[in-house]
């Protein structure tokens, strides 16, 4: 990997890793046409920088995340505390046994374009056009629906959360719509969706460093930096931008970028430009 490899899939993981696109699809499918060879670092890569864009999203709603820790004496703060508990622990649970055998076989941009294209119809079915709610822009901050959240969605909020360890699915794509079908206006999905990727990124990023510490040398560690400021800057406009995207606009259009975007892919493999 070069130190250009690094910087392209820095900006495709703040792109994507917060639209209902599939991040880790994307980085797969990117790897592959920059000829990458899949390996422990790759790996360890395509996770660790993640982390650039949970600390856009750390910073961002900072206050949130300080009130709630300093206040966890207040009702409305332990219930989002432990909302978020609940969502994380399916995904953890899943992810300590089996994210192996995920990697093992899904990790390739068949796997990847098929995902898309069926998340994609589930997009169409699940998000209507005529259910948007044009809110003011400060509604966004307004995060009394997160914390009122029931413990029952919050965990079948978690359960769809594992789906995304195929990766073309998209974890956001999981809980923002997964949220939304259970009744979340389309705003407290997509925020809750932000906060629930915090410890999740920082579990996985923990776990791949710790597992693949032997490929952390000078040169993989300044890799590693590159992807994840590169995706931190990305990340950070991205958020911003899709706030106030959802709150005038359906996923519709992810959706058919999902389905197009799979079709090519798979029409990029059997033409043999694009490898398994």
């Amino acid at each position: 990997m070069t130190y250009l490899d690094a910087l392209i899939l820095g900006i495709v993981e703040g792109l994507t890793e917060f639209l209902p696109v599939s991040s880790t699809g994307h980085l797969i499918v990117a790897s592959n046409f920059l000829g990458l060879a899949q390996n422990n670092f790759l790996e360890m890569f395509e996770i660790f920088i993640q982390l650039g864009a949970i600390l856009a999203v750390v910073l961002l709603q900072r206050k949130k995340i300080i009130h709630t820790l300093c206040n966890l004496k207040e009702k409305s703060a332990r219930n989002f505390a432990l909302n978020i508990i609940i969502a994380t622990i399916p995904a953890v649970i899943l992810g300590l046994f089996f994210s192996q055998f995920f990697k093992d076989y899904f990790f390739n941009s068949v796997s990847v374009a098929i995902a898309l294209i069926i998340g994609g119809f589930i997009i169409l079915l699940v998000d209507k056009p005529q259910n948007v709610q044009i809110i003011q822009p400060n509604d966004s901050d307004n995060y009394a629906d997160i914390n009122n959240m029931s413990l029952k969605t919050a965990l079948q909020i978690g359960i769809l959360q594992c789906l995304a360890l195929i990766p073309g699915v998209s974890r956001s794509g999981a809980t923002i719509i997964g949220g939304m079908y259970l009744g979340l206006p389309r705003i407290v999905a997509t925020s809750f969706s932000f906060f629930l990727a915090i410890p999740i990124i920082f579990g996985a990023s923990l776990h791949d460093v710790v597992k693949y510490k032997s490929e952390l040398n000078p040169n993989n560690i300044i890799l590693l930096l590159i992807g994840s400021i590169v995706g931190f800057a990305t990340a950070w406009i991205c958020i911003k931008w899709l706030i106030k995207y959802v709150a005038t606009h359906s996923f519709i259009s992810f959706a058919w970028y999902r389905i197009i975007f799979g079709l090519i892919l798979i029409g990029l493999y059997f033409m043999n430009i694009l490898s398994i």
